[in-house]
């Protein structure tokens, strides 16, 4: 099970990949592979709406699979800035590419502390048992 390097990781699953924009920090968050795997083939993805203010720990979104449906909870605090449009019509790409195309959205970061609570990809890899 692939656990890239370069993102963090919270202990619901999801990944975030902090990116610079100018002097702010955007978070592009998804779930993990684990996640999708553990949900099953996934066919709908409640997206966050664009401009909503998220609390870290919080769920944000929600994802149907043909086992389950499953919160999705904001890693970071801050206002929901871009949602990934082609979940909409294919939700299966949070299974065929979790930490690329499958993406949920962007979050303008309001608190950059709130990295410290993330692990590590060595982290997570122990959370899961890898």
């Amino acid at each position: 099970m692939s656990i890239p390097e370069r993102l963090w990781y919270s202990r619901d699953h999801e990944w975030i990949d902090i990116l610079r924009a100018g002097d702010d920090l955007i978070a592009r968050i998804g779930i993990t592979h684990y996640a999708q795997d553990a949900l099953g083939d996934i066919v709908y993805v409640q997206l966050p709406a664009v401009g909503i203010t998220v609390s870290a720990n919080s769920s944000f979104s929600e994802v149907e699979s043909t086992k389950s449906v499953s919160d999705v909870f904001a890693p970071v605090s801050g206002e929901v800035v871009n949602v990934n449009e082609e979940l909409r019509g294919s939700p299966e790409k949070l299974n065929t590419d979790p930490y690329g195309d499958g993406w949920i959205c962007t979050i303008l970061m309001s608190d950059i502390g709130e990295r410290e609570s993330l692990m590590n990809a060595a982290e997570y890899g122990k959370l899961i048992g890898q």
